[in-house]
């Protein structure tokens, strides 16, 4: 293995190009990114009052381990999806050329991770909620790998950040449901346990598509 320079203490160009590599070249990494190439992702179909919105489902390696990023947003009354568990995203603004410029820059804004100095592997199906009591959005979800020592910077927005090993959530030890009272009546949904959090909702269902795409 080569020995990776270091540029005014940070990775050169080159070194952040073989550590990427070396991420592409892993089996379960590999697989999805020729899956995400050849499949054609389904687009919702807005209706008028419907927002844009993009999400980035973002991934690095570690030791040999592939590791899905996920955020517990911050609670603030403004947010529907005050406290919960998410990738970083947000809607679609004028200045945005498209969802995939969304989900850059957004993630950029919440943890200060420039995604363009890592590798876009493709998109998902578009994902709108199922609760009619919550803002009628599409959600494009993209999936990125980055070098594994990035450093995230989380905004106001974002109340920490996790990586968790994809093998983790694959594992049945992961899977839990979550009950949530709707207009009055109880409704359970399927979900991940990260931690002491649960996964729930249009995440879990992002999460849901990654993993399929990953399996065997």
């Amino acid at each position: 293995m080569g020995r990776l320079r270091w540029r005014g203490g940070r990775l050169s160009d080159s070194a952040r190009d073989q550590l990427l590599q070396r991420a592409l070249q892993h089996a379960d990494v590999s697989r999805l990114a020729r899956r995400l190439a050849s499949r054609v992702p389904v687009d919702a179909s807005p209706v008028a009052e419907s927002r844009l919105a993009a999400v980035s489902a973002v991934l690095r390696v570690v030791d040999d381990e592939p590791e899905l990023l996920f955020i517990k947003r911050a609670e603030l009354e403004r947010d529907p999806w005050s406290g919960h568990m998410a990738f970083p995203g947000g809607r679609l603004e004028p200045g945005d050329a498209s969802l995939e410029v969304t989900a850059v820059r957004e993630t950029q804004e919440e943890l200060a991770l420039d995604l363009t100095l890592g590798r876009m592997l493709g998109r998902l199906d578009d994902l709108a909620p199922r609760n009619r009591s919550l803002p009628p959005i599409i959600v494009r979800p993209f999936v990125a790998i980055v070098e594994p020592d990035v450093t995230l910077t989380p905004s106001e927005e974002v109340a920490a950040t996790f990586w968790v090993p994809l093998s983790r959530l694959q594992h049945d030890s992961s899977k839990a449901e979550y009950v949530v009272e709707i207009n009055g009546n109880r409704a359970t949904f399927p979900a991940f346990r990260v931690e002491q959090h649960i996964v729930w909702g249009l995440t879990e269902r992002i999460v849901r598509q990654l993993l399929a795409l990953v399996g065997p």
